[in-house]
């Protein structure tokens, strides 16, 4: 036996040695919880109390950090969420194993080990709307319904902690960082950026709302004051850059970026400037549009139940405003639209409910069309959109695939998504969004869903509402076909690839089945698929080469006696 002083210098490195096993890399949660929960903490220097949603994340890195890497269905870091009425400065809220996660249902399914944890809190605004409704959701701060991006949102730092599901843990963490404002794009010679406040949306929702505008000027716009030009009215998500991509700025990672275009039909957006700026190519505005809500971040240039009227407001309000500020011919013929999946669906929907106002549409691979093909869902005829109906055991319905068919995400688990990221449909995802758009208002005041996101089954009511309110594009055509058949003849030309990832060619074989059937007056328009295997995003054009069929429909249906001063 060694000296008592060896002897207790011995036993000292064993505790240590034993310590740096029990901590090799990561500071443990603290213990006493018999289940897994998350305490968050609203610093008490913050001014007022917050309603909103609360979030935690769980990822296994920290770059980007962890609440950058959720909010989409192909994320993989798990996150779950709360609501929280009037947190009070200095008050906590606790999350635990028994609230809902993605992509696991708990974060008792996560192994145990080392984690990079933080907290997020999207914050709500209380609307009192003009039909008599009060809610609370999130105001956009221009940044397109980003919750993990949005200015005035509060985060906590990122942990590095040790969790063990089995044992319990118990995590703290201070929402003491609010994100930034935006830092908008600055105007150049060809691309400028409109942002008013709508008369329409602002007395509908009680609070002041925008829309904008993105506007890509030709070249020579300057040089040749008395010209007036064709315009083409882009549709897409929310987004600043500048229309179909263009840049004046050779791209960093061009071999991969072109590589990636080419696959989609697209070219970069710095070929595309090249062109644009050649002797003979026409010289045309684009226009894209910004107009997000509280449920989406974009419209889908319509008037509904839930959004309000930003279709009135988009016609009477933000294309006025944009054809008296620049040089725009202000006839259909030379009013032309185009627009990829949400694009897609209101480049359609403005051409089909404006037949006089627009000269024709260039759709791309849009969303649903046809609700009987509502993805793989029939809305009117299925009982529940999880599972196939007619086998037994019944299998998963799926949500997206690759363009060989493999299976990635379910109707289940993006419903799951959803649910997580927010309740009363205020998760800002897809489902949710159409939901918003197509569907009537709730007891609650908000979207009164299509289908439970827990379960799966569908309202009947609402699946007949979205036709009936003439959302369902497809059977609002085969109605009315007789009244504005004439006004849509050689005006509809969509494009979709064989294999879409979200199915979205199903709903367009549908539409062409019944315009192929058109007489007194045939539609006179064009389908094209990209086969084989060709999904979401395909082109069979280039945006150069897209412009140039449109200058040529322009030229071709313009009248006698037209302004050709856009022609140098």
């Amino acid at each position: 036996m060694g000296s008592p002083r060896r002897i207790l210098l011995h036993s000292l490195y064993i505790f240590i040695l034993l310590l740096t096993i029990a901590f090799p890399c990561a500071i443990h949660a603290q213990a006493g919880s018999s289940i897994p929960r998350f305490e968050i903490i609203l610093p008490s220097s913050h001014r007022e109390a917050v309603t909103g949603r609360v979030f935690v994340v769980v990822a296994k890195v920290d770059d980007p950090e962890p609440r950058l890497q959720v909010g989409s269905w192909r994320s993989q870091t798990e996150f779950l969420g709360k609501d929280v009425v009037q947190l009070s400065p200095g008050q906590a809220t606790t999350i635990d194993a028994y609230a809902l996660g993605y992509p696991f249902r708990s974060v008792r399914e996560l192994p145990p080990g080392d984690y990079y944890v933080q907290a997020l809190l999207n914050v709500y605004t209380r609307f009192t709307r003009s039909d008599g409704r009060i809610i609370w959701a999130h105001k956009d701060q221009w940044e397109g319904q980003q919750f993990n991006r949005s200015p005035g949102n509060l985060y906590s730092v990122a942990q590095r902690v040790h969790l063990d599901p089995l044992s319990g843990y118990d995590v703290r963490m201070e929402l003491n960082n609010t994100i930034p404002p935006i830092s908008l794009p600055a105007d150049t010679q060809y691309v400028k950026h409109i942002k008013i406040q709508s008369k329409l949306l602002t007395q509908f929702w009680g609070q002041p709302m925008y829309l904008g505008a993105t506007v890509l000027l030709p070249e020579g716009y300057e040089a040749h004051p008395d010209a007036h030009y064709p315009v083409l009215y882009e549709q897409g998500h929310f987004g600043l850059e500048a229309p179909l991509d263009f840049s004046t700025d050779p791209p960093r990672d061009s071999p991969a970026l072109a590589q990636r275009l080419q696959r989609s039909g697209y070219e970069t957006g710095f070929d595309f400037y090249k062109e644009w700026i050649a002797p003979g190519f026409p010289r045309m505005i684009v226009v894209t549009f910004q107009h997000p809500t509280v449920y989406f971040d974009d419209s889908y240039a319509v008037n509904s139940a839930n959004n309000g009227p930003y279709g009135d407001a988009i016609m009477t309000e933000l294309i006025p405003y944009l054809e008296e500020h620049f040089r725009v011919i202000r006839q259909p013929y030379a009013r032309v639209l185009s627009g990829g999946s949400t694009g897609g669906w209101e480049s359609l929907a403005l051409q089909v409910f404006h037949p006089d106002f627009f000269g024709g549409a260039w759709t791309f691979f849009p969303d649903p069309i046809d609700f009987t093909r509502y993805q793989l869902v029939d809305i009117y005829s299925d009982n529940n959109a999880f599972v196939v109906p007619g086998y037994n055991p019944a299998p998963e319905r799926p949500m997206q695939r690759t363009e060989e068919g493999q299976m990635l995400v379910t109707m289940r688990q993006m419903s799951q998504l959803e649910e997580v990221l927010g309740s009363h449909g205020r998760s800002g995802q897809q489902f949710e969004a159409w939901e918003a758009v197509y569907g009537p208002v709730g007891a609650d005041g908000y979207p009164r869903p299509l289908w439970d996101k827990l379960t799966g089954r569908i309202d009947p009511v609402v699946a007949n509402y979205m036709r009936d309110h003439e959302y369902d594009l497809r059977y609002y055509l085969e109605q009315n076909w007789l009244k504005i058949g004439q006004q849509l003849v050689g005006k509809l030309h969509l494009y979709c690839g064989d294999m879409d990832n979200f199915y979205l060619n199903l709903a367009v074989y549908r539409l062409e089945d019944f315009l192929k059937k058109t007489s007194n007056p045939a539609y006179g328009g064009s389908f094209e698929y990209g086969r084989p295997m060709k999904g979401h995003g395909w082109h069979p054009m280039n945006q150069a080469q897209l412009l140039r069929m449109m200058a040529d429909h322009i030229s071709k249906n313009a009248p006698g006696g037209a302004d050709n001063s856009w022609k140098y």
